[in-house]
C-alpha cells in the first residue's frame, strides 16, 4: 500500500507535466472506486491546473473552481502519458490535458478514490493531526497529545488524528531507530523519547523520500511503476533475521492488527 512518501513521489513525479496545462477531458471507465466518482469531476474541463499539493495520502489536484481528490488505496498509481496510448486493464480514470498528455489512474483493487472539493475540505480528509515533516509535528505537541493514553506506541503514531501519513512500515522502522519498544504505552514516554521519536519518524520519511526521487523519470513511461521504490528498511518484513545492532532475531507480533517487527534486546 502506498505510503506518506510513496504519496509525495507521486505528487513530485505528475507536477511538473500538470501545474499550468489545461484539462481537456477526464474519463471514467468505472462509476466507483472505494466511492461513487462524483459528477461534478467534470468541471474540471477547460481548467488549468494550478498546484498539485498534498494531505497526509491524499492528492489535491487544484483548479480556480475546485479541486480533485485523489487516494491511491491499496493499489493505486499515477502515470503521465502520451494520450493516444490505448489504456490497459485496470486503468479506471484519464484526466487527458490539451497538450496531448493524459494523467492515467491505474487500480487493480479499486480501493482508491476520486472525489471533488470546492472549497479544499471534505468529509474524507476529517479531522487530521499535524503533517509529520512540518514543525507542527514537535515533541512538545506529541508529548501533550500523549498525556495518560494507554493505547501502544505503535497505533499512537499512526493514528491520523494525531500525526498523518505515519504509516506501518515507517512506525516499524522509525521505533527502531528510537530504540523504543512499539508496545510501550504512549503516556508512558518521556518528552526525551518523544523528541527522539519525533526526530527519527522525520528522518526515516525524508530519507524515503529521497529514495523515491530516484524514480521519477518512470512518472512518464508507459512501462515504469511509480508510487512504489525500492527502500532500505531495518526490520520491517524482516523477522527471524539478525537484528543490524544487535545481531538477536528480529521479532514478529500483531499490534493493532498490523504486522510488527522489532528488536526486543534493544527496543526498551
Amino acid at each position: 500500500m502506498p505510503e506518506l512518501p510513496e504519496v509525495e513521489v507521486s505528487r513530485m513525479g505528475i507536477t511538473p507535466h500538470l501545474v499550468g496545462e489545461t484539462v481537456a477531458k477526464i474519463t471514467f471507465r468505472t462509476p466507483k472506486l472505494r466511492w461513487d466518482i462524483p459528477a461534478e469531476l467534470k468541471q474540471m474541463e477547460g481548467q488549468v491546473i494550478r498546484n498539485i499539493s498534498r494531505r497526509a495520502k491524499y492528492l489535491l489536484i487544484e483548479t480556480d473552481i475546485g479541486s480533485a481528490i485523489v487516494h491511491l488505496g491499496m493499489s493505486g498509481s499515477l502515470r503521465v502519458l502520451d494520450a493516444e496510448i490505448a489504456p490497459a486493464k485496470h486503468d479506471h480514470v484519464d484526466l487527458k490535458l490539451t497538450n496531448g498528455k493524459v494523467l492515467r489512474y491505474n487500480d487493480p483493487r479499486r480501493f482508491g478514490a476520486w472525489l471533488w472539493t470546492e472549497d479544499g475540505t471534505h468529509a474524507a480528509l476529517g479531522t487530521m493531526g499535524p503533517e509529520p515533516l512540518t514543525d507542527e509535528f514537535n515533541p512538545d505537541y506529541i508529548t501533550e497529545k500523549a498525556k495518560g493514553k494507554r493505547v501502544a506506541v505503535k497505533q499512537f503514531i499512526m493514528d491520523n488524528k494525531v500525526v498523518v501519513g505515519v504509516g506501518n512500515i515507517y512506525a516499524n522502522e522509525s521505533l527502531f531507530s528510537a530504540r523504543i519498544h512499539p508496545t510501550r504505552p504512549a503516556g508512558k514516554l518521556t518528552h526525551k523519547e518523544w523528541a527522539l521519536l519525533v526526530d527519527e519518524i522525520k528522518q526515516v520519511l525524508t530519507t524515503a523520500i529521497k529514495q523515491g526521487g530516484t524514480t521519477l523519470k518512470d512518472f512518464s513511461q508507459a512501462d515504469g511503476k511509480p508510487g512504489y521504490f525500492a527502500q532500505e528498511l531495518l526490520v520491517y518484513g524482516k523477522a527471524g533475521e539478525p537484528c543490524p545492532n544487535c545481531g538477536e532475531p528480529l521479532e514478529e507480533q500483531k499490534i493493532g492488527q498490523r504486522n510488527t517487527f522489532f528488536c526486543a534486546e534493544c527496543q526498551l
